[in-house]
């Protein structure tokens, strides 16, 4: 992992430490953390922060300090509820709030958690 990479995946681990089910894997080009065995959020290669929505708040969300429709490759957006969050647009704040957001989504799609 990039130091960047590494950085913000010790800040998510660390947000996240109080999650019952949880893993890491290699995913999409970064450092993806499972909740309940879905993706939620996603360390990338230079901090930036891939994080898993609701689909029907994607419009609401992007429009966020930083946040952009999540791209794999030129030309090739991922869709709805995948977005990308600038790496200087996370402050343990921005952060926070980024991770909670896709922890309500994990816990809709699971029926696990709040």
């Amino acid at each position: 992992m990039t130091p960047s990479q590494e950085q913000l995946a010790e800040r998510i681990r660390a947000l996240i430490a109080e999650q019952p089910v949880q893993r890491e894997v290699s995913m999409f080009g970064g450092r993806c953390f499972m909740v309940n065995d879905k993706m939620i959020v996603g360390a990338q290669k230079h901090g930036d922060l891939l994080v898993r929505v609701a689909a029907e708040r994607h419009d609401e969300l992007v429009q966020r300090p930083g946040a952009a429709q999540a791209v794999m490759g030129p030309g090739r957006e991922m869709g709805p509820g995948w977005i990308t969050v600038d790496a200087g647009e996370l402050d343990d704040e921005q952060l926070a709030g980024w991770i909670a957001v896709a922890l309500e989504y994990n816990a809709q799609v699971t029926g696990i958690g709040d």
